[in-house]
């Protein structure tokens, strides 16, 4: 019998969510993926991938890696995590994602797979596939029915034993390391390195915008150790970064420019030339996008230079500034308006924080500025709030409603009692974007950020309320 539309998306939802629920007794394991994998066919094995982790900016190199190869001709499939508004949001091919009836037969077929492994762990094992398993697959196979010629896969959590973990890539990517998800990856940066380190592959090439001194000695062991050509940033490529000015009023793009050196790394002779690219357009804000977009750059370069004598043709220098200048990623200092400005940012982690602060002011001038902030129980809350809340004239607390994973607005006005900035508790995102939206002027600036969960339900609530007012609008100039 078919599923509906409703019984596919309660059939995955049904399933353990870590993004939902996380810790608890499931352990991390690639055995229960491979086996699912097995019972469709290994659709994983038929296609070329470019693989990768990090602990900030991952999401935001695959899509600018994704759009570039698209660009450059290539039919690209991007899978990412999480979502904002539905799950097919996470199988895109060539800017599109999956559609709700490709969605249903996705679950249709991966559900006699998860099933039957049910059955077979039964015997007091950990129950079952995961939501982000059979994603995964369900990923794998839309990928192979679309017939892509090369796939980005975004690392949902760690490396080493993340569901994604089960492909041979062509280019393994190491975006960036800092302190996130330290129950599950360990109180370390080499630690957390590590465990970032486990997708690389032998001999497959390894792309690292590891800066800090640590972890980056971690990767660069793992490369020695299954001899991966290793290509770092600030030594085998590098950027220079001119940023966007007065976004306020006007959308306005960073340049960067990006040199790629003759030597590269541990490979004694690569015979190549150097690259030098100069003022690429990046819509994406911040000079941590930029960084990212030198990691992509040279992601792209190592795929084609490794795939060359199965394609047509390395991607041109037009290709690539065109597939750069289009990427829109949401929720990434996202301006949803301007005058007042509203900016939704998903930072959930300190290094991401001082990122989107940087932004904020190399990008923007505000008379007064505005922020709403919910984030997770498990995060550094307090260190978050001791850099951010000195930056603004006035604070909301609201809690996500749509996961449990949240902690309450009234803890985190108890968390920032020591900071002397004026704030008001919100039980949910509507109330936080009324109270907010209330407070501003025409020349303010409100920003919603903390968690990838409160950016998706922020970003309904506005632009529900924003298709409101322009509907009202329209009515009224009839």
């Amino acid at each position: 019998m078919s599923l509906s539309e409703k019984q596919a998306r309660e059939f995955l939802l049904g399933r353990f969510n870590y993004e939902r629920t996380p810790g608890g007794s499931r352990s991390f394991t690639l055995d229960r993926m491979r086996r699912l994998l097995s019972r469709l066919g290994n659709p994983q094995a038929e296609i070329p991938v470019v693989h990768i982790a990090g602990t900030k900016g991952k999401g935001s190199t695959a899509a600018m890696a994704a759009a570039m190869l698209s660009a450059s001709g290539s039919r690209t499939g991007l899978y990412h995590s999480p979502h904002l508004d539905c799950i097919e949001e996470r199988m895109i091919v060539d800017g599109q994602f999956c559609s709700a009836d490709e969605f249903v037969e996705l679950v249709e077929l991966v559900r006699p797979a998860a099933e039957a492994l049910d059955k077979e762990e039964m015997g007091g094992a950990p129950m079952g596939a995961t939501f982000f398993e059979l994603t995964t697959a369900m990923a794998f196979l839309y990928f192979v029915r679309q017939s892509v010629d090369v796939v980005v896969l975004e690392v949902g959590l760690g490396g080493r034993l993340d569901s994604t973990n089960v492909c041979q890539p062509s280019v393994s990517v190491i975006t960036n390391i800092s302190f996130d998800h330290t129950k599950q990856l360990g109180k370390t940066l080499k630690s957390i390195a590590r465990e970032k380190a486990g997708i690389i592959k032998p001999g497959v090439p390894v792309v690292s915008g590891v800066i800090e001194p640590e972890p980056r000695g971690e990767i660069e062991q793992a490369c020695i150790a299954a001899g991966s050509p290793l290509r770092q940033l600030g030594v085998d490529f590098d950027f220079d970064y001119r940023a966007a000015r007065d976004v306020q009023d006007h959308r306005s793009q960073g340049q960067i420019d990006f040199r790629r050196f003759e030597k590269l790394g541990n490979t004694p002779s690569t015979g190549r030339p150097p690259i030098r690219y100069r003022d690429l357009e990046l819509r994406l804000l911040g000079r941590h996008q930029a960084a990212n977009a030198a990691v992509a750059l040279m992601a792209v370069a190592e795929f084609q230079d490794r795939r060359r004598p199965r394609i047509n043709a390395p991607a041109s220098e037009e290709a690539l500034r065109r597939g750069l200048a289009e990427v829109r990623w949401p929720a990434r200092v996202e301006v949803l308006s301007r005058r007042p400005t509203l900016i939704l940012d998903a930072a959930h982690n300190l290094a991401s924080i001082h990122a989107l602060l940087s932004t904020l002011e190399e990008s923007f001038t505000a008379s007064r500025r505005i922020l709403v902030f919910g984030t997770t129980s498990d995060k550094d809350i307090r260190a978050m709030l001791a850099i951010l809340m000195p930056r603004f004239e006035h604070v909301v607390f609201t809690r996500y409603v749509e996961n449990p994973r949240g902690i309450s607005p009234r803890e985190l006005d108890e968390m920032a009692s020591g900071v002397p900035v004026p704030r008001t508790v919100c039980p949910n995102p509507a109330q936080a974007w009324e109270t907010a939206s209330g407070m501003v002027e025409r020349d303010d600036l409100i920003c919603i950020t903390g968690s990838f969960f409160l950016a998706a339900e922020m970003r309904k609530q506005i632009t529900l309320r924003q298709l409101k007012a322009a509907s009202q609008y329209a009515a009224l100039s009839q």
